[in-house]
């Protein structure tokens, strides 16, 4: 049996990938990966994605250069997520421009922003 049958892919051939911070342990982003972005990712040591939107692998970091270097894969007890260790080249993870993906607190009622943009998007993705 091949290490990618042991995941436990959902009912469109998909798995929940986590990219958390290697150093800080912060997480990144949250995003999803069927069998050949799995495979990509670990051949490539860099995080390869399934974009459920434009229905083809995504290479983080393609068009901004903010690339996920792969430190460690992790899978969960169940099988059916992952968790990739990365080193964020850039820093900026986010296609706003912020380190993380994650830069809204809920408080009083509502979402506030308290990361910083590092670069604008306009900046980033020139195109």
């Amino acid at each position: 049996m091949s290490w990618l049958d042991e995941v436990k892919w959902d009912g469109q051939g998909l798995i929940a990938a986590v990219a958390q911070d290697a150093l800080s342990s912060r997480v990144l982003t949250v995003a999803w990966m069927n069998r050949q972005a799995l495979a990509a990712t670990v051949q490539e040591g860099r995080a390869v994605y399934w974009s459920r939107s434009r229905q083809k692998l995504w290479r983080k970091g393609e068009e901004s250069g903010h690339v996920q270097r792969l430190v460690e894969l992790r899978l969960d007890c169940d099988g059916d997520a992952i968790v990739l260790r990365v080193e964020q080249v850039g820093g900026i993870a986010c296609h706003t421009g912020r380190e993380s993906c994650f830069y809204r607190v809920y408080a009083q009622d509502a979402w506030h922003s308290v990361d910083p943009v590092l670069k604008a998007p306009s900046e980033i993705y020139r195109g």
